[in-house]
């Protein structure tokens, strides 16, 4: 899968460990994602969400992905393919840099990396937000999601279970 095909208008490559800087600085940046989905972003933290996987899973089916415009991260992505089931991705975290955001930015990398994933055979786009994130909420009701009823404790907050079907 050449993960790069993501998008046709940003550069996209998967992010290392040297990345988690550039990773930090970004995710830093959108304070109010923290205040429903604690603890707030450290360098360890990003680099343990580099590497989590759900049950089953393997680094395989993992993809942890930037969006670069012009040199500069402008979205972070991690999307993990065949989770829950073989008909669907999964996009564990995605967030953008906020000088990129209320521009269309992120719409337009959704619907182009949901393109990408339609035509590798999927069928579905599931994720979870924060409970009580007005911003997530709102953002991805507008890109098509819609709540699946399911709700996750995660301890520190509640997430909130959407999907998204990727039929034309």
């Amino acid at each position: 899968m050449n993960i790069g095909e993501l998008s046709g208008k940003y550069a996209v490559r998967e992010l290392t460990e040297e990345d988690a800087d550039i990773i930090y600085e970004l995710c830093a940046g959108n304070p109010m994602y923290y205040e429903f989905c604690p603890p707030f972003v450290t360098r360890e933290s990003v680099l343990d969400d580099m590497t989590a996987l759900p049950p089953g899973r393997t680094f395989e089916d993992k993809f942890y992905v930037g969006f670069f415009r012009e040199n500069r991260l402008a979205a972070v992505m991690d999307v993990v393919f065949n989770y829950p089931d073989s008909h669907t991705a999964y996009i564990g975290f995605f967030m953008m840099s906020r000088a990129e955001q209320g521009k269309g930015t992120g719409t337009e990398i959704v619907n182009e990396s949901f393109h990408f994933i339609r035509n590798q055979g999927y069928r579905f786009v599931r994720l979870a937000y924060a409970k009580g994130n007005p911003q997530s909420e709102a953002f991805w009701k507008k890109n098509g999601f819609a709540k699946t009823g399911a709700e996750v404790d995660k301890g520190d907050y509640i997430a909130v279970v959407m999907q998204r079907s990727l039929a034309e």
